[in-house]
C-alpha cells in the first residue's frame, strides 16, 4: 500500500493533460514500454515538452526508465499504478471493495445467460 504523501504526488502528477496522455500512453504499451521518440510521435509533443513531463512522472514513481542502446525507454511501473488503484478502493464500500470494481470487470446477469439466436 502506498502512503498519503505517495499518492498525493501520483495524482499531482497525473493531474496535467499531457501527462494524463504520456501515462496512458504507457499502460497500453504495457511493460515492454514506449522509447521517447515513440512517444514524442504518437502525442504530438516536442522533445524538450516531453522530457519535461517525463520527469515529472519518473518523480512520482509512475513510470520508469531504461536505457536501451542509445534510446530511452519508459514503461509504466504496474505495482505502482496497482498501488495507486489499492490507495482509492482499499475501504470502499463499508468493506465491500467488489462494488469497487471497474465497470468491464464485472459481469451482469444478463451477460452471464447465454443469448440466443433471432430469426
Amino acid at each position: 500500500m502506498i502512503s498519503d504523501q505517495d499518492a498525493v504526488r501520483s495524482f499531482a502528477a497525473l493531474a496535467q493533460d499531457t501527462r494524463l496522455a504520456i501515462y496512458r500512453q504507457l499502460v497500453e504499451a504495457g511493460p515492454s514500454g514506449l522509447s521517447a521518440g515513440a512517444l514524442a510521435e504518437a502525442l504530438a509533443v516536442p522533445a524538450p515538452t516531453l522530457s519535461f513531463h517525463l520527469a515529472q512522472l519518473r518523480g512520482a514513481g509512475l513510470i520508469t526508465q531504461q536505457r536501451s542502446s542509445r534510446s530511452l525507454i519508459y514503461a509504466v511501473d504496474i505495482t505502482r499504478m496497482n498501488g495507486v488503484i489499492a490507495f482509492l478502493s482499499d475501504r470502499c464500500c463499508s468493506g465491500r471493495p467488489e462494488l469497487c470494481l471497474p465497470t468491464s470487470a464485472i459481469r451482469t446477469k444478463t451477460d452471464a445467460r447465454p443469448r440466443r439466436k433471432t430469426v
